[in-house]
């Protein structure tokens, strides 16, 4: 009888290996924010961890400050979806100013899924609008933490950070090891100052409760 528990459990967990992982994330946030840096190393991390992806960037009016897009798929198979994120599972917004724009950035986002808002508090609308369709919603001040660190409004790096932390969805080492590879031609201080923002966003990052 144990033997046969124990096989049971073998082939049980054997099937939830086969399991499809596939994760969808989209990111918003303005020309010159970094935004398709941050899905570009949310994908290279998702490499260093044996899983397959899915990356590209989609931008609007060529300018600095207009609205700019990335998607990110990540699974543990081939992907065979090359085209934009329409139904995410996780929307990160870089740009403070953008969360005022609900249905521009809940477009599409799966009932539980979650949003990601650089933000000190969330805009009540947003947050309105979420619990219609059970979407978790996490905040960080992703502004004082890149003031503090790069003394510019570099958002990227610290929702990247925050993204890991309410995701799970790469380990936060793979992380760091994207950003030395992304910017190792840039010195050792630029990478040093994106993995402390990375961290500390990572900290600070919380759960909004009602």
């Amino acid at each position: 009888m144990i033997k046969l528990i124990s096989n049971i459990t073998y082939l049980h967990l054997k099937k939830i290996e086969r399991c499809r992982l596939l994760i969808e994330v989209r990111w918003h946030g303005r020309g010159g924010q970094g935004v398709v840096t941050s899905s570009e190393l949310l994908a290279l991390a998702a490499i260093y961890e044996g899983k397959y992806v899915y990356h590209a960037p989609e931008f609007g009016p060529e300018r600095r400050g207009a609205p700019v897009r990335a998607y990110t798929r990540i699974d543990n198979e081939p992907i065979e979806q090359h085209f934009g994120i329409y139904e995410p599972d996780i929307v990160v917004v870089i740009d403070p100013t953008l969360q005022t724009e609900v249905d521009y950035i809940l477009s599409g986002l799966k009932k539980n899924g979650m949003l990601i808002l650089n933000a000190d508090e969330p805009y009540e609308k947003v947050i309105e609008k979420a619990k219609m369709n059970d979407i978790r919603v996490w905040y960080v001040n992703a502004y004082d933490i890149a003031m503090d660190i790069f003394g510019r409004p570099f958002y990227n790096t610290p929702m990247l950070g925050a993204l890991v932390k309410a995701s799970n969805i790469v380990n936060l080492e793979s992380v760091n090891r994207a950003i030395e590879e992304k910017f190792k031609g840039r010195g050792k201080e630029i990478i040093q100052k994106n993995i402390q923002a990375v961290e500390l966003a990572n900290k600070e990052v919380k759960q909004y409760e009602s």
